[in-house]
C-alpha cells in the first residue's frame, strides 16, 4: 500500500471520528491519530507541522475525496484539446474542481471559461474514476468526472492557469498532468464510438 494512501486513510478516519464523537477518551485517539497522520504528511511532503496541520483543520467536517471534473474536447483530426498548466508545467485536459452547489457538467463549463475563455456543451458522460492518495499523486483521494464536450463559442483568453492551448494527438503530448492521459485515452474511446453511431 503507498503511504499516503495509508496517511489519507488515517488522517480521515481520525477527522471523521472527530466529526462524530462525543466520548472524551474517543476524542483523544482521534487527536492523536490525527497528530500522527499530520507530522507524516509534514515529513514526506517537506512542510513544517503547523502548515499541514492548518491545511488539515480547514476541512470541517466528515471529509471525504475531492471531486473533479474534467473537458475532453476533440477536433476533426481526432486532435485533443489540452491545456499547458501553470503550476506545474505540465498539458491536461481542461479541469477544475466541483464547487459547493456545483454540478460537475456545470464545473468543466465555467472552468473553460475561466482558464480559455472557450464556451463549451457537455456532449456525454466518459467515466467517473477514483483516484487514491499516494507519492505520485498527492496526499489526497479524488474522484474525476470526465465528459465528451464540444466548443461552442468564445474567444481563446488564457487565465494565470494556464500558459498554453493547444490540439495535440494524444501520443504527441508530452508531460502530462498526473494522470490526466489515462483520461485522455478513455475519452478517445467514447468518441471514436460516438463518431460511428
Amino acid at each position: 500500500m503507498d503511504v499516503f494512501t495509508l496517511l489519507d486513510e488515517v488522517q480521515t478516519i481520525a477527522r471523521n471520528g472527530l466529526a462524530h464523537t462525543e466520548n472524551p477518551y474517543d476524542r483523544e485517539r482521534y487527536e492523536r491519530l490525527s497528530e500522527v497522520a499530520t507530522r507524516s504528511y509534514a515529513e514526506r511532503l517537506g512542510l513544517p507541522d503547523d502548515v499541514v496541520a492548518a491545511r488539515f483543520a480547514r476541512e470541517l467536517g466528515y471529509i471525504t475525496p475531492k471531486v473533479g471534473a474534467d473537458a475532453a474536447i476533440f477536433d476533426a483530426q481526432e486532435r485533443l484539446l489540452v491545456e499547458r498548466r501553470s503550476d506545474d508545467d505540465c498539458w491536461g485536459l481542461i479541469a477544475g474542481w466541483v464547487e459547493p452547489g456545483e454540478a460537475p457538467a456545470e464545473t468543466v463549463v465555467r472552468e473553460a471559461r475561466e482558464e480559455t475563455g472557450l464556451d463549451i456543451a457537455v456532449l456525454e458522460l466518459i467515466d467517473v474514476i477514483a483516484r487514491p492518495a499516494s507519492v505520485e499523486y498527492g496526499p489526497h483521494a479524488m474522484v474525476a468526472v470526465v465528459y465528451l464536450c464540444e466548443v461552442v463559442g468564445g474567444v481563446p483568453a488564457l487565465s494565470h492557469e494556464v500558459t498554453e492551448l493547444a490540439y495535440r494527438h494524444i501520443d504527441d503530448v508530452d508531460p502530462w498532468h498526473r494522470n490526466h492521459e489515462q483520461y485522455a485515452r478513455r475519452a478517445l474511446a467514447v468518441h471514436r464510438g460516438a463518431c460511428a453511431r
